[in-house]
């Protein structure tokens, strides 16, 4: 004989439920858990300067990195990027400081998850974002960001595994 759910089980029941939602046919399903092979510490030459990009360990639904922008002058750019599990998919969030943390922008860039393949990641921006387009690829100790601007130009930045 089954018992009915009380209304506390019940209620925890539906919240797990959406938590775990699947996602549509336009966005993939994914974890960050699939983004592990981004960890690491990443560096390259960008426009006279190094880009250095930080990936944490992806754990309790989030991976981030912390990147920075340095030059003969210093610190140009910190940038703080964080990918998140959202609704069966995974949603990217970049907000970028110029020194003394003054804000690029009023609110960070949203990104929704475009495709996943083994060792590369895209996602697509929403209303507002910077970039249309923002593509990671890892091949071996190569890690790759493609960026593709909402005017159609695009280019790539290639870094290397740092110690």
């Amino acid at each position: 004989m089954t018992r009915p759910l009380s209304l506390p089980v019940a209620a925890a029941a539906l919240l797990l439920a959406a938590n775990f939602a699947t996602a549509t046919d336009e966005t993939p399903a994914a974890s960050v858990m699939d983004l592990a092979w981004m960890t690491g510490t990443w560096s390259g030459p960008l426009g006279g300067e190094v880009l250095e990009e930080n990936w944490t360990v992806p754990k309790a639904g989030s991976i981030q990195s912390l990147v920075r922008s340095t030059g003969p002058s210093g610190t140009s750019m910190v940038e703080l990027i964080v990918i998140e599990e959202e609704e069966g998919t995974l949603r990217l969030r970049l907000q970028q400081w110029n020194p003394g943390m003054n804000p690029r922008t009023e609110a960070p860039s949203v990104m929704t998850l475009a495709e996943m393949g083994e060792n590369t990641v895209a996602f697509e921006g929403e209303e507002g974002a910077a970039f249309d387009k923002l593509r990671y690829t890892r091949d071996g100790d190569s890690f790759t960001i493609s960026i593709t601007f909402p005017n159609g130009s695009q280019f790539d930045i290639p870094l290397k595994a740092s110690p």
